[in-house]
């Protein structure tokens, strides 16, 4: 896992919530604390599968509105939180659309591939001093839910989240969740969610230390815990080691899969960063009776707990999550800014992965990952903000693991540009 990726993980633990941690007190009003952002991207993925499986490739152009209220003055402080999105399908015909893992547009029961999507949401809140009960639709950010915004168009959820920052240093977060709109469809709950309850939190002990507990209950599916903890320490020359450790323990329902399976995926991370240059060693493991289930929608026979539900570190286009399979991530990080390209950052990862059971008695599987990402964001000037990311892997699976995934080629041309209106 590089660099971007081990700070992706801290970040989304410390700041899952970053606008909610200021107290009620601190209100200046409704208006004046309100926002609107504006988020455009261009995505375009290219998935070249081998032995004679039918390519995948979408296109799309996508827009996310988002208005998030501040607070009325009070003890007790109420809101409005609010977001409308927009996809046009520019290119995915000729068969090429409907694979699970791109999921742009949806195909209709015609067997044409929608032109293109439009769903709006919004959610009502009230805080009182540093916790917050939102209720309505939200876009959770949770180590056990955490929705899906990888693609062209972000998932969300409808329900009610409490997240409470009383305590320096301490984030709670606590919720249920009753519906699921998929990223590719129009509906409120497109997804088919029964419910699923989350619990936890994350406590920074101190600038170098950091920890999180979470649980959820996916109703009739599964129950999932997740811990964390990260540790960074500062070297001489302003260098830093951080090492990781992230994990699931699941249990899924007999309801769902007739056998009551379980499941333990956790991995161990070193980053070490000296100037412009960082590198990376991670390993992973997966045990007990079948492999790390996860995401997608209940309505197609998933779990249905968000897309990027799986925060550890060899999570790639294949996440390394089979059965019983151990893996091995070596990666580099370049960031341009000391040759004087500010902006430009590079990263690669190589990830290899063995002892695959894909359940059809054939021997341990293997499989391997090339990973290679290039990243500009334009520093200064009208276009400021705008970022340009060129992303490829490298994946190749043995016959004897084919079960579990696929050999193939895969490219992401991403453009995205965010803006802040007021």
């Amino acid at each position: 896992m590089t660099k971007y990726k081990l700070s992706a993980i801290a970040l989304a633990l410390m700041t899952s919530a970053p606008a909610l941690a200021a107290s009620q007190a601190d209100s200046n009003g409704f208006v004046e604390d309100s926002s609107l952002d504006l988020f455009l991207r261009n995505a375009y993925m290219n998935r070249d599968y081998k032995h004679g499986a039918q390519d995948k490739v979408e296109w799309g152009q996508g827009a996310v509105l988002t208005f998030n209220s501040g607070f009325t003055q009070g003890a007790v402080g109420f809101g409005v939180d609010a977001f409308g999105m927009y996809g046009l399908r520019l290119d995915s015909g000729n068969g090429r659309a409907g694979a699970g893992g791109i999921d742009f547009f949806m195909i209709d029961n015609n067997g044409d591939v929608e032109r293109d999507m439009a769903h709006a949401g919004a959610a009502v809140k009230a805080r009182f001093s540093k916790t917050v009960l939102a209720y309505g639709d939200q876009r959770p950010v949770l180590p056990v839910l955490s929705h899906d915004d990888s693609r062209l168009l972000p998932e969300a959820y409808t329900g009610t989240m409490i997240t409470s920052n009383e305590i320096d240093g301490l984030t709670v977060h606590a919720g249920r969740f009753h519906a699921q709109h998929r990223k590719s469809d129009a509906g409120r709950d497109s997804g088919g969610l029964n419910s699923i309850e989350v619990l936890g939190g994350s406590y920074q002990f101190n600038d170098n230390i950091h920890a999180a507990l979470y649980a959820s209950d996916v109703e009739d599916v599964l129950k999932r815990q997740y811990a964390n903890l990260n540790y960074i320490r500062p070297l001489n020359g302003g260098d830093t080691l951080t090492l990781g450790f992230s994990g699931y323990r699941t249990k899924q329902d007999k309801e769902w899969d007739g056998a009551g399976d379980r499941n333990n995926l956790w991995s161990l991370s070193a980053n070490y960063a000296t100037g412009s240059h960082d590198f990376t060693l991670a390993y992973q493991r997966s045990s007990g009776d079948t492999g790390y289930n996860y995401g997608f929608y209940q309505n197609q026979g998933a779990v249905g707990d968000g897309g990027t539900t799986i925060w550890v570190a060899n999570s790639f286009w294949s996440d390394f999550n089979a059965k019983d399979e151990r893996s091995w991530q070596v990666g580099y990080g370049l960031d341009f800014a000391e040759y004087g390209i500010p902006g430009l950052s590079y990263n690669v990862a190589y990830i290899r992965g063995t002892d695959i059971d894909d359940g059809t008695g054939r021997g341990d599987g293997t499989e391997r990952e090339f990973f290679n990402q290039l990243k500009y964001v334009v520093q200064n000037g009208a276009a400021k903000d705008l970022s340009v990311r060129l992303r490829s892997s490298n994946l190749r699976v043995s016959n004897n693991a084919s079960n579990y995934n696929s050999d193939g080629n895969e490219v992401r041309i991403f453009v995205d540009f965010p803006m802040n209106i007021f």
